[in-house]
């Protein structure tokens, strides 16, 4: 009996392994689907580890650590499929009509694997010689100790699991009737304001509930004084110097959305830009003093002192010789993008530079990220801010070697490279910010570092394989907004459009400059404003939160910021129940599972819409109807809401 007590608790199993591949091809489907509609993406662990908890608990000899591994795998699909945030772009720009499959899975695959190389040598410093509250990370963690070796966790999982299937199905039923049109996607009026124009419009998704339930009240506030800013105070001014022969309702909306597009979403940008700064001078000096951490606490390990199980990274020259190893088949992939094309004479240069950009700013990213994780969690963690900031430096550095004054093929050609150099360093961001998540999840629950470390790599690998024809697919249905050939139901792609638009801009001399300027100068009394509120103990308003508010469409923040609204009155009731902890995450559950099902029948919609070749398949009424589509759609939406929740609230009073 001894022996069988001390014997170490299996962890990195093959069953684990699948069924976190699993999890992670249906959850970076939906993440992709989600983040190309609205710009944002879900995280996955705690969902992961609830499925993992309700599947394995029937198989002989499942344990936490093995759970623990399941959800490490299956956080990927919340990561890795951030980089729809770049990839979209080279469609937008006319560089690629599809997403050959080799290219794209290279992108996602290289930069996401040098993400999780870059990000061990963090994991003492910012991990365990730290206090920074890593909160999804410790709220994984709640969740597998909780859920380990009882039967009452067993019963926590099974009506966890319940609450985030209900949710999916009602979720996903609603968006098929949206696709029949016999309730409604949107509700939205569009009137003049004074001598210009503006709107109300939310969308009718659960998807954007759940994400507002999920991001909280302070990201949802911040996002509402973004769309007060961008479409109640900026747009009426914007529209009234460009005033036009208004008739119709629909007229107003397309004069707003135009002006939207043209001006309000660069001063969004600027505002972005700005917070992303910011947090890179705030957290600095962390991050230079957790790298110096590492390495004293790397040359103690080379010096003979024994490091327990849960201290065990990847050793030290594998970090180095899987980073230089990554090296070498980005270099192939940047290479394929230069040769036979305008770029072609200069490749020499044009490696060693992009090579050089992908270490430097990737390993910079990978400790920002890292310590915005541990900071603020995944979620709120500006990963898209990052992003923004690499490319127009990638894109700088281009303009810098080759000017400006190019001809039409060889701009194009600088734009997509700096599209792909950035959707590398974007893969290393978004690994990364995820990585030292998961390393605190194990930290708290006893896992060996370095299995959570390959497992993150597997689950790389599973995200990037799903992720080409999951585009394709997309692209072929509907397409995106401002690509060429785009249809009327074609996806925003918000940050894809705006990270292209900036590369084309800087490359091509012709970036709306001023309406960046001024986006920058409201970003700096943005952040200010946030400084004050935190230091009054007030709820905060994180200016990266203000500028999405601003960039994006109304349609997509209203429900957002509703959902957050929903989501902390729940939490205040979940405040007073018998088990607090418990009560939240069952509607952490309930919220996911609104996002899931919207998402995941999203995909399914997208296979209809291309098999058809109709833009709506599934309509059974016509536009006549509109009118009952929308009174029926608005009630129908609100009820399942409220029985959604109650359900949740149900046997935790």
């Amino acid at each position: 009996m001894a022996s069988k007590a001390s014997k170490p608790l299996a962890e990195l199993t093959l069953r684990g392994i699948v069924l976190g591949g699993v999890i992670t091809l249906l959850f970076t489907a939906a993440n992709v689907y989600l983040g190309l509609k609205v710009g944002l993406t879900f995280a996955t662990s705690i969902p992961a580890a609830v499925i993992s908890m309700a599947v394995l608990r029937y198989l002989p000899g499942s344990n936490i650590l093995e759970n623990n591994i399941v959800q490490t795998i299956a956080s990927a699909a919340g990561t890795i499929a951030s980089i729809i945030f770049v990839l979209p772009g080279l469609i937008m720009i006319g560089w690629w009509q599809g997403f050959p499959y080799v290219t794209t899975a290279a992108i996602t695959a290289l930069g996401g694997a040098l993400g999780v190389f870059f990000s061990v040598p963090l994991r003492r410093a910012l991990v365990i010689d730290s206090d920074l509250p890593y909160p999804e990370g410790r709220a994984a963690a709640e969740v597998l100790q909780v859920g380990s070796d009882s039967r009452a966790g067993a019963e926590e999982s099974a009506k966890g699991l319940r609450a985030l299937v209900w949710s999916s199905l009602a979720s996903a039923g609603f968006a098929i009737l949206t696709q029949t049109k016999l309730v409604a996607a949107e509700a939205a009026t569009w009137f003049r304001a004074g001598a210009g124009a503006t709107g109300i419009a939310g969308g009718l998704s659960f998807a954007l509930l759940g994400v507002g339930h999920l991001v909280g009240i302070s990201v949802g506030l911040a996002q509402l004084v973004g769309l007060i800013t961008g479409w109640w105070v900026l747009l009426p001014i914007l529209t009234a110097n460009q005033p036009m022969a208004i008739g119709s309702s629909g007229e107003v909306e397309v004069w707003a959305n135009t002006v939207f597009r043209a001006d309000v979403r660069f001063f969004g940008a600027g505002v972005i830009g700005v917070a992303a700064i910011w947090a890179l001078i705030r957290i600095a000096g962390p991050v230079v003093g957790g790298i110096r951490s590492a390495f004293a606490a790397s040359r103690a390990r080379h010096g003979g002192e024994v490091l327990a199980i849960e201290e065990r990274d990847m050793p030290i020259g594998v970090v180095i010789g899987g980073s230089l190893a990554m090296l070498l088949p980005i270099a192939w992939l940047l290479w394929s993008v230069i040769t036979g094309g305008p770029l072609a004479g200069a490749t020499a240069l044009l490696l060693g530079g992009a090579l050089v950009f992908v270490v430097v700013v990737g390993l910079l990213v990978a400790a920002v990220c890292g310590y915005m994780a541990g900071l603020i969690g995944s979620s709120n963690s500006p990963v898209s801010a990052i992003g923004i900031l690499a490319v127009l430096a990638a894109s700088l550095m281009l303009a810098g070697l080759f000017g400006r004054d190019n001809d039409a093929d060889t701009t194009q050609a600088l734009i997509a490279y700096a599209l792909i150099v950035t959707g590398v360093v974007f893969g290393v961001a978004t690994i990364a910010n995820d990585n030292l998540q998961d390393l605190k999840t194990g930290q708290l629950v006893g896992a060996t570092p370095w299995k959570q470390q390959l497992a993150l790599v597997i689950g790389v690998v599973f995200g990037s394989l799903i992720i080409p024809p999951v585009l394709d697919l997309l692209n072929t249905a509907f397409g995106f907004a401002g690509a060429p050939g785009a249809g009327p139901n074609a996806l925003s792609a918000p940050q894809a459009g705006l990270i292209s638009a900036l590369a084309k801009g800087v490359l091509g001399g012709d970036l709306n400059w001023p309406m960046l300027g001024y986006g920058a100068l409201a970003g700096v009394g943005f952040v200010a404003l946030d400084e004050l509120l935190g230091k009054r103990g007030l709820v905060r308003l994180p200016p990266l939160a203000v500028g999405i508010g601003i960039y994006l469409p109304m349609a997509v923040i209203l429900p957002v910021v509703i959902g957050a609204v929903l989501g902390w009155y729940y939490d205040r009731w979940a405040d007073r129940r018998q088990d607090p902890e418990l009560a939240k995450r069952i509607g952490v559950l309930t919220a996911t599972g609104m996002i899931v099902g919207d998402s995941l029948w999203g995909v399914a919609f997208a296979g209809v819409v291309a098999g058809s070749g109709s833009d709506s398949p599934l309509a059974l009424v016509g536009a006549d109807f509109t009118p009952f589509a929308l009174g029926g759609g608005v009630v129908l939406f609100a009820g399942l809401t409220v029985l959604l929740y109650r359900q949740a609230m149900a046997g935790l009073r």
